[in-house]
């Protein structure tokens, strides 16, 4: 796929669509996190839906579980399941597409969104293949309000410990969660210092929702041998429209139609603008 900051808006098209149909759903960490996503789905990992049972496929884990819409939205277009099916069943009563990851779907290797656990759960995975001789890779994508939870730094401790250089974690630093600001709810500020504290090698990418930024962090992260990397993506939540950039309330939010028709206007917009650069 060649252009894929175009296709970025596809994508995020397809998240909007989804959580109208669905009534429901964590917008703004969708638009922050999606180009993450695509970035290890399309440029890095190796897994697909021909793999997805081989043991020696890369994994990957969504601890920002919340954020489940733009996780679906690259899965189905990477060929997991149909993203027709996601967006008519979202979060629907009986349907498996619901608000959170689940593994009975094709794809998904860990239910999540108890914030904290994704890390660590990583972890046993990059153990596990350490210790079989396997050369997977672990990714996990966690939010920064996620970083109050002592479980990740329990995480960051063992990780290092172990010498995980097969893990790689990535903190969607878009500065704001459920309840405001970061630095008003505990401050983050200091996650390079933190995360080298522990031992980890830290990849500072400087525009979070830049895929060839993310994709040199995340080769940068391949070749750091003898501890684990942290990708540090500072990207700005609800990325693609105005209306919805850098805006608390649109953690969670339902658009309305004039909302849809200004959100829908500007990713059409930024496409076209990623198309001619």
């Amino acid at each position: 796929m060649e252009n894929l900051k175009a296709f970025s808006y596809d994508l995020r098209k397809k998240v909007v669509e989804m959580i109208i149909e669905g009534k429901g759903g964590h917008i703004g960490g969708d638009m922050s996190g999606i180009d993450i996503l695509i970035t290890l789905y399309f440029k890095q990992m190796n897994i697909s839906p021909e793999n997805m049972d081989d043991p020696n496929r890369d994994r990957f884990v969504l601890s920002k579980g919340h954020s489940v819409e733009a996780y679906y939205a690259v899965l189905a277009a990477k060929g997991f399941f149909p993203i027709e099916e996601v967006i008519a069943n979202f979060s629907k009563f009986g349907s498996k597409y619901i608000g959170h990851p689940n593994n009975k779907l094709p794809g998904i290797e860990m239910n999540s969104g108890s914030l904290g656990h994704g890390l660590p759960v990583s972890i046993g995975m990059a153990l596990a293949g350490k210790m079989d001789k396997r050369d997977y890779r672990v990714y996990t994508v966690m939010g920064d309000g996620e970083l109050a939870e002592g479980s990740v730094w329990e995480g960051a401790m063992a990780a290092s410990h172990y010498k995980l250089d097969n893990l790689c974690a990535v903190i969607d630093r878009n500065r704001l969660q459920i309840s405001g600001s970061t630095e008003d709810v505990m401050h983050h500020d200091s996650q390079i210092e933190r995360w080298g504290s522990f031992g980890w090698h830290v990849i500072d990418v400087k525009d979070g929702n830049d895929i060839e930024q993310l994709n040199a962090a995340f080769e940068e992260a391949k070749a750091t041998k003898g501890k684990p990397s942290l990708v540090l993506a500072n990207t700005v939540k609800g990325c693609g429209s105005s209306i919805m950039e850098n805006v608390a309330s649109w953690h969670h939010h339902v658009p309305t139609e004039e909302e849809a028709k200004q959100i829908f206007a500007d990713f059409e917009a930024r496409k076209e603008a990623a198309l001619n650069e």
